[in-house]
């Protein structure tokens, strides 16, 4: 009987450690949450064949890095017959001083054979008709020149219109040109291929996914008593299970606060179990490459006086 009665007080003294044990664990956090990425699904921009796509699920790749292309041949073929347009439109363009040369010299040359009747006429040798004759010559040719010039001018301003518009889709290809290149919008790793070379892509496909694991955000909730405490950009501390029985702290900033409450997740454990609305925190967290997207993490936030 007294050894029983010892066993049942050794028994009831290592439950009340355990229970002591689990008490402290759960004031030693103010906030629970799980870790998320800015992730990234990369879409086709044209439509076509994929001829290439160069990825794999856990490679890190760079922003702008050239992963695959989309078939660009038809979108080739359509610039060649608009740069083969443009150029026989601009083969049309009026040379104005050539096409009005002609005039222009019979212009001077009246000019000339003006200023030698004049003498004749100073010298009383000449005849003051053959002046005016010269003159009104000269306003004929003077009125054709600004006439001709005026529907050159008219002529090169409409073929330049032309050449403009074909430019402008020229350049329209070559957009959707460069859009056939398949690249990483940012740096990171990539999370999940979704296309494979030699499928049709349309345009809005999804081809693979990416995020930027080099920060981690812990998404967390907080409760309204705990949410008066906080404020952006806030030094805060993140911990993890180390796999070891431990805890690995890291330093982490608040980076953004929800403004409006609901209702608390169910994976989601607080610091007053009792609360029914929580706030939405993310916590940006540098990531040495152990922090995984999903894991679970513990918050404590500095205490104000």
């Amino acid at each position: 009987m007294k050894t029983n009665r010892y066993l049942s007080l050794t028994i009831m003294a290592l439950s009340s450690l355990f229970l002591l044990s689990c008490s402290n664990g759960d004031e030693d956090y103010d906030a629970t949450g799980s870790f998320e990425a800015m992730e990234v699904i990369v879409s086709s921009q044209a439509t076509g064949r994929v001829l290439e796509l160069n990825v794999n699920e856990g490679e890190q790749l760079q922003a702008g890095q050239v992963v695959g292309r989309i078939d660009s041949t038809q979108l080739y073929l359509q610039k060649m017959s608009l740069l083969a347009n443009a150029k026989g439109i601009r083969a049309q363009q009026p040379d104005i001083r050539k096409q009005t040369a002609a005039i222009q010299e019979q212009i001077k040359t009246l000019e000339r054979e003006k200023v030698r009747v004049e003498r004749l006429i100073a010298a009383n040798a000449g005849n003051r008709k053959q002046l005016d004759d010269i003159e009104s010559q000269m306003e004929v040719l003077r009125s054709q020149l600004s006439a001709q010039t005026s529907t050159l001018r008219k002529s090169s301003e409409n073929i330049s219109a032309q050449s403009s518009t074909l430019d402008i889709q020229v350049a329209q290809l070559d957009d959707q040109l460069e859009k056939t290149r398949i690249s990483s919008p940012i740096s990171g790793t990539v999370l999940n291929r979704y296309a494979e070379a030699g499928e049709l892509a349309t345009m809005g496909t999804p081809l693979f996914k990416i995020a930027d694991i080099r920060t981690l955000f812990l998404r967390a909730y907080v409760t309204n008593d705990q949410l008066a405490r906080i404020r952006l950009n806030d030094e805060v501390t993140v911990r993890i299970d180390d796999g070891e029985g431990g805890m690995r702290s890291y330093n982490g900033r608040v980076s953004w606060i929800s403004d409006k409450s609901e209702f608390t997740p169910k994976t989601i454990r607080t610091k007053n179990e009792r609360a029914n609305l929580v706030y939405a925190l993310k916590i940006a967290v540098p990531n040495d490459g152990f922090l995984k997207i999903g894991m679970y993490g513990e918050v404590k936030f500095p205490r104000y006086d």
